[in-house]
């Protein structure tokens, strides 16, 4: 049974409504820690041996690499801000995010409070019933925008600035970066809950259209967050802040959408940019989540990795492709779970198996 306060945090990781009885199933829209049976693992996996048998040739699968951009773009065009709800989890699975009390971390080492240490081996979390939220919302805004902004820009006047130590939230002692913001689904929550000035959040898509609309929303705050524009694929492409210089980073449904052979860059050139002591937060799709085995024929571009009709893609990863894949950028475990879960339709009476990673990696202690 889920907690019957709903000012504290569940005990247990990832939530505590637990199916006892079957014939409860119709009772909530979710159930947590889900355990499959052989036969589900054995239909999740047909599932996806049907749908991948037939790929998207190769002769076509550029595209979705090369216009990434534009396929973004135009699905935030079309949906605005309605397709998904804010992340009013965050702080309960997160709450590294905004910790209480917590002292800046140095670039020669940890924390010296309690918060986020480096021994921490504990890790009390909780859930909420949304998962997923990225919202959209139309701007004008040209497909050329959109393809000079994506490729990324590097003026040696910016790298000058950083080198010079001027530069956005230069005199905040804890830092943070969400990458993929989308039109600040998370941005918003946490600039909301910022109270002390010595934070401040960066965020970043690499869609013109949605740094746009960060930027013109009411609740946008210079002085605690800066927005731009960043295509995390893009190598030469800088930051506006230099190397061991964030507290924390946030990647929740974004790393899915890029090409499985690209993502070990990625974490990889990220990382550099967090302090000793630094954490890295994921959350993104887990392998036989619903929405891999719903895809059909044709639309496979190479194992797990599929292309959505309107052209964004979609990776699905397992707990060990996520540990080699922060363990590699030299990032420690903190938190590695899979995260299955019910998701009930109570009208149409359907079920649906949904998993999802959750991680948390730290870049370790300056020696």
């Amino acid at each position: 049974m889920r907690l019957k306060s709903t000012e504290r945090s569940p005990s247990a990781p990832l939530g505590s409504r637990i199916l006892t009885n079957p014939d409860d199933i119709f009772k909530h829209n979710m159930w947590d820690h889900v355990q499959w049976t052989e036969e589900d693992k054995k239909n999740a996996h047909q599932k996806v041996k049907e749908n991948s048998c037939v790929r998207i040739p190769l002769n076509e699968q550029g595209k979705y690499n090369t216009e990434a951009c534009q396929y973004w773009d135009k699905f935030y065009e079309k949906h605005q801000d309605k397709f998904f709800k804010n992340r009013t989890w965050l702080f309960l699975e997160f709450p590294e995010l905004l910790p209480l009390g917590a002292q800046s971390l140095d670039t020669n080492g940890c924390r010296s409070g309690n918060t986020l240490s480096c021994d921490s081996s504990s890790d009390t979390v909780s859930r909420c019933d949304q998962h997923n939220s990225f919202t959209h919302q139309h701007r004008n805004a040209d497909t050329s925008d959109c393809q000079h902004s994506c490729k990324g820009t590097t003026p040696q006047t910016k790298e000058a600035s950083i080198q010079a130590g001027t530069f956005p939230g230069q005199r905040a002692s804890f830092r943070i970066l969400e990458v993929g913001c989308g039109v600040g689904n998370s941005v918003f929550p946490i600039i909301n809950s910022i109270k002390d000035p010595g934070k401040f959040l960066y965020c970043c898509d690499f869609s013109p259209r949605a740094i746009r609309l960060v930027k013109d929303h009411p609740d946008y705050d210079r002085s605690v967050c800066y927005a731009f524009v960043h295509d995390l694929c893009e190598e030469k492409s800088s930051f506006p802040f230099p190397p061991q210089s964030l507290d924390v980073i946030v990647a929740v449904f974004v790393l899915s959408s890029i090409h499985p052979e690209r993502i070990q860059g990625v974490v990889n050139r990220l990382s550099v940019y967090l302090k000793h002591g630094g954490i890295f937060l994921f959350r993104d799709y887990g392998r036989y989540d619903f929405s891999q085995l719903r895809f059909k024929k044709g639309q496979c571009l190479s194992e797990n990795f599929y292309a959505r009709g309107d052209g964004t893609c979609a990776y699905f990863f397992t707990k060990e492709e996520v540990h080699t894949l922060f363990s590699n950028a030299g990032l420690e475990e903190v938190q590695n779970l899979e995260d299955r879960r019910l998701q009930v339709n109570r009208g149409k009476k359907v079920v649906m198996h949904r998993v999802w990673m959750q991680s948390k990696y730290r870049k370790s202690c300056a020696p």
